[in-house]
């Protein structure tokens, strides 16, 4: 698949069809984020309309795939819990203090439903403000963390 991207002067990814048409502000977004991040991606208008279809971002020319991850990068932001250090309670809402890809921080669970399984080992869990955090793989986590999320599962 050849496409033609780019960014404007505003940072908008611009993308050129095959037909020639030129699509201002296109979006990419993944099919199966979490199961399948690099199979399935749709480029939409900036009207929500599919432009274009990839079936493997790792297919791409690097030039277009460098510009796709980073808006991708931009729009799915997700960071990834690594530990959990503590939680204020064992009943909801409950304080967690949580090590993460991009460090420490501390955010509100408001019940144990915002905590989904995705899968028999990672977890999706949401924040109070609706940010979503997500747990990769549950055994790589260490014996204090398991023992801390199990009593919210």
């Amino acid at each position: 698949m050849s496409l033609e991207l780019q960014r404007n002067a505003f940072g908008r990814l611009v993308l050129t069809a095959e037909d020639g048409l030129v699509h201002d502000g296109v979006v990419p977004v993944r099919a199966f984020p979490i199961a399948a991040p690099v199979e399935g991606l749709s480029l939409l208008s900036a009207e929500g309309h599919e432009l274009a279809w990839v079936d493997r971002l790792d297919e791409l020319p690097a030039a277009p795939r460098a510009l796709v991850e980073a808006a991708l990068a931009e729009r799915e932001f997700m960071p990834e819990i690594r530990g959990l250090l503590g939680v204020s309670t064992f009943s909801t809402p409950s304080t967690w203090t949580v090590q993460t890809d991009r460090g420490p921080t501390q955010f509100v669970l408001k019940g144990e439903e915002d905590i989904r399984r995705v899968g028999r080992t990672m977890l999706i869990v949401a924040d109070g403000r609706g940010l979503q955090f997500v747990v990769r793989d549950l055994t790589a986590l260490d014996r204090h963390s398991r023992r801390l999320l199990e009593r919210f599962l």
